[in-house]
């Protein structure tokens, strides 16, 4: 995103979590990013909470596997795949074809369209041409980046380190608008005191080139083992009502399969 940013360093705290009783095998270590509510966040004593992590643990538990969760920076998430900091990210990662290049995805484990946030009767459209010169606040390295670069061309895109970050900048007026998730504007921001003089702008932004082909849980390259270890466990919790209980905890619908949110 072309632009400001934030330069952020990569994280590092670790939290041990055991979703099952030892096993022989080794714990898998499975990267979390505890700043991307509702599907992940720290309550004030450390504890990560949220849709990822639960998720996370539920995938353990089926696959009887201690898990300890790795808390690292998203900008950071697939460089620490890669050098084994951990061995899976759970941290809402698009399946996409720029990233199957580097790493390799289970099958997703749910799809919700991207949206634009503005102040209330923004005077401008969400087209190309509308959004010409307007700043728009995108995390960096997400898929919102790609989007954004792609589809707005003429805007200024902001960079962020988080997405916290984003809504912060957007009500200080240092950001025209924003792109992410459209249940993380939901649910994190427009239903929040901070978030009720906003609302989304234009409706879902879909391009399967940018926002591939749903959210998956990444791997490395080359361990298919694991891979389809994972694949396996996400069909067993929506098979045994697991997955079910959890969305159930943060969402009115099942986000397994896109839905476009309502403003």
């Amino acid at each position: 995103m072309i632009r400001r940013t934030f330069v952020s360093a990569v994280a590092a705290a670790t939290l041990a979590v055991f979703a099952a009783p030892a096993m022989a095998e080794d714990a898998l270590r499975i990267g979390v990013e505890g700043a991307y509510p509702p599907f992940s966040s720290k309550e004030s004593d450390g504890t990560l909470v949220g849709f990822d992590i639960e998720i996370a643990m539920a995938l353990c538990t089926e696959m009887k596997r201690q898990c300890e969760l790795v808390e690292q920076e998203w900008d950071g998430m697939i460089p620490a795949l890669k050098a084994r900091k951990f061995d899976a990210i759970v941290a809402s990662m698009s399946i996409t074809e720029e990233r199957k290049r580097q790493i390799d995805f289970s099958e997703k484990y749910y799809q919700t369209p991207a949206r634009l946030v503005a102040p209330k009767g923004a005077d401008f459209e969400a087209t190309p041409e509308g959004l010409a010169g307007k700043r728009i606040g995108v995390q960096r390295g997400a898929t919102h980046q790609c989007y954004a670069e792609k589809m707005f061309p003429d805007a200024e895109i902001v960079l962020y380190g988080k997405q916290e970050e984003v809504f912060q900048d957007l009500v200080l007026g240092r950001i025209d608008l924003q792109l992410s998730d459209s249940l993380i504007a939901q649910n994190s921001f427009l239903t929040k005191d901070e978030g009720a003089e906003y609302a989304f702008l234009g409706g879902d932004q879909t391009d399967v080139d940018c926002y591939g082909e749903g959210v998956g849980i990444a791997v490395r390259q080359n361990e298919e083992e694991l891979r389809d270890a994972i694949s396996a466990a996400i069909t067993a919790i929506r098979d045994n009502g697991t997955y079910a209980t959890i969305n159930d905890k943060y969402f009115e619908f099942d986000i397994f399969g896109a839905r476009p949110a309502s403003n």
